[in-house]
């Protein structure tokens, strides 16, 4: 090899690699990450999810995941602030910069790190694309949220016996476009007293309420009892109970033949 030609190859190599270095970088959905591989989320899905959790300016979403930040970035433009927490630090920094680039940089944080060893607890909103073993993982986790928050998940179910308070079907649907909703249910299950000799004792598994209403001595099971966040619903012989939890209080309307209010407070005797 001449001199010449060295001196060629040298400045076609550097030029090559100026080039590669120039390009941005491209996610390739089905591309391999810690936990699963990136396939992001349909723009239409997206909407819907965020559609479905009523977001607005008063909440704060997380996704975990966050990918290229398509579900914080939309949810930021409806006014609310969004973290996005992302494994792979070249869609973090991807992520970042389209967030700046819709004007909503303000807003959404993504930061670098594992979803698993994530602080939720201050989420009012989740928008979530998990396999269902990573979803049964962080359960326990989602069920420690304020009651009320509302918890979107494209395709997969949380599974473990909670049961979705909601599936939709964003339109049009070829792949990865099943939504499901949780509420993340109010602690009810204990004794509630009602009244002087007026008692509710009641057991739970996530939305669904089981137990029995006692008064005078006289014990009858409830029926159809029901939470979503912290309002409850329930029936004792014909007469339909609503009502919203407050930590340890609750108190609603009672519809039979007539419509009166109650109130309850949990024993904790």
């Amino acid at each position: 090899m001449t001199l010449l030609h060295a001196i060629c190859l040298c400045c076609l190599c550097a030029l090559f690699t100026t080039s590669a270095a120039a390009q941005p970088y491209q996610p390739v959905p089905g591309q391999p990450g810690k936990d699963v591989v990136w396939i992001p989320t349909p723009d239409h899905a997206v909407e819907k999810m965020l559609d479905m959790a009523r977001v607005t300016a008063n909440d704060f979403v997380i996704d975990l995941g966050s990918g290229d930040g398509r579900n914080v970035i939309a949810a930021a433009k409806r006014g609310a602030r969004a973290l996005g927490v992302e494994y792979n630090a070249d869609l973090v920094a991807l992520s970042r910069r389209a967030a700046t680039n819709a004007g909503v940089g303000d807003k959404v944080t993504i930061v670098h790190g594992d979803m698993f060893e994530a602080d939720i607890s201050k989420a009012s909103v989740m928008t979530l694309f998990l396999l269902p073993d990573h979803l049964r993982r962080l359960a326990p986790q989602f069920l420690k949220l304020r009651p009320g928050t509302r918890i979107v998940s494209n395709t997969y179910e949380i599974g473990g016996g909670w049961e979705p308070d909601e599936t939709v079907h964003a339109q049009p649907c070829k792949s990865w476009c099943v939504l499901v909703l949780y509420v993340v249910p109010a602690p009810v299950a204990g004794v509630w007293r009602l009244g002087e000799d007026e008692w509710l004792t009641l057991e739970q598994s996530y939305q669904q309420v089981y137990g029995t209403y006692a008064i005078g001595g006289v014990e009858v099971p409830i029926d159809n009892g029901r939470l979503r966040g912290e309002e409850i619903r329930f029936r004792v012989n014909q007469v339909e109970y609503s009502g919203r939890i407050d930590g340890d209080r609750m108190a609603g309307n009672a519809t039979g033949q007539a419509v009166r209010e109650w109130h309850a407070t949990r024993s904790r005797e």
